[in-house]
């Protein structure tokens, strides 16, 4: 956790931008009846059944520091498709990057050795190279700032059925573009100081 809280501190760099990286799933959903538009006396409506068309996956890259956001629509949440994220983040979004300083959770699928599921040794070991890696502690997923995207994303863009990842991924570019364009930052408040008073117990008992 003081790991985490650490990085937060630091100043901005641009040869080695912070990163924080998370990812949720989206139901597709369709309806099975065109909903009826709103007219004068009349609320919209919307019949209740719907068709399951599956589920994507979506992955949040959050730059803090400088208000920007960039979220890949996937259609699995495999090890392979973190590793093909972190590749766009490394080559395309930050190519002139040194190193890229990376918060994310311990989640199973987020481990550098998926790179070597996909790429060559040699591209592999390059790209692990690019990241400085901070992970979350357990239960303490609340320490990455990108949660706090997708909870925003959940809420303004994904609140309602999305048939296909096409039309998911038109919403959600819409939403990632103007969020962009507004610059909105996370003011991050919670210090170690703060950490270690509020919540103590979580802190061994050392005996003097």
């Amino acid at each position: 956790m003081e790991d985490v809280l650490e990085v937060y501190t630091r100043p901005y760099d641009p040869k080695r931008p912070l990163i924080c990286m998370d990812e949720m799933p989206k139901q597709l959903l369709a309806d099975t009846r065109a909903p009826t538009l709103v007219q004068a006396g009349q609320p919209a409506r919307q019949d209740y059944e719907y068709q399951r068309n599956g589920v994507t996956d979506l992955f949040m890259l959050f730059e803090p520091l400088q208000g920007k956001r960039y979220v890949r629509v996937m259609e699995q949440r495999r090890r392979v498709e973190w590793a093909q994220v972190m590749k766009y983040l490394a080559d395309e979004l930050y190519p002139e990057a040194e190193q890229i300083v990376i918060v994310m959770d311990n989640l199973n699928t987020h481990t550098p050795s998926a790179f070597y599921l996909v790429y060559t040794p040699e591209e592999a070991r390059r790209l692990v190279q690019r990241f400085e890696f901070h992970f979350t502690p357990k239960h303490g997923s609340w320490l990455n700032m990108a949660e706090i995207e997708l909870s925003a994303l959940a809420r303004q863009c994904l609140d309602r059925r999305l048939p296909d990842i096409e039309k998911v991924t038109h919403e959600v570019q819409a939403w990632q573009d103007r969020r962009n364009s507004e610059v909105v930052k996370v003011h991050w408040q919670f210090t170690t100081a703060d950490a270690r008073i509020k919540l103590k117990h979580l802190y061994p008992r050392i005996q003097i």
